[in-house]
């Protein structure tokens, strides 16, 4: 036997397993709308409640996503979300300050070894670009020693 669960119910549900952003959690209750339903004034009350926060999405997306991608790939995500301008740039001056050190992370856990040859070296400098690491940060990392751990 199957319950139906309300559209508040549902939206608690993807709540309580993520963080959610206002745009996506309203694209994932569009499907389940009923005529009698008002998805802005849920949303709405998920805001006022504290359920639901772009802010707090943001930052564990950020969170999730900074080990392994670089921050091109980390804002192109939050801005399909349409998070307001300005959480956008405290976020991006926040990732800026720390790309570095995570591109030579991301290159390091990938290949345990600097590079050889030409080919082996385009092979990982693409690799950190397909991971949305800016230029700088892929030059800084494939620069650095080996042997240096942090710095």
């Amino acid at each position: 036997m199957k319950i139906k669960l309300s559209l508040k119910g549902r939206a608690l549900r993807y709540l309580s397993m993520r963080e959610h952003s206002r745009q996506e959690l309203g694209r994932k209750l569009t499907p389940y709308l009923q005529e009698q339903d008002d998805l802005e004034a849920l949303l709405d009350w998920l805001e006022s409640a504290k359920f639901l926060s772009d802010q707090r999405f943001s930052e564990a997306l950020v969170h999730r996503r900074q080990g392994r991608f670089g921050n091109q790939r980390i804002l192109a995500e939050l801005q399909n979300h349409q998070l307001d301008k300005e959480d956008l740039i405290e976020i991006k001056e926040n990732l800026e300050s720390n790309e570095l050190q995570r591109a030579v992370e991301v290159l390091w856990k990938k290949f345990a070894n600097p590079p050889q040859d030409p080919k082996e070296k385009a092979k990982q400098m693409q690799f950190l670009a397909q991971r949305g690491f800016t230029s700088r940060a892929i030059r800084h990392a494939l620069g650095r020693p080996r042997d240096l751990i942090d710095e």
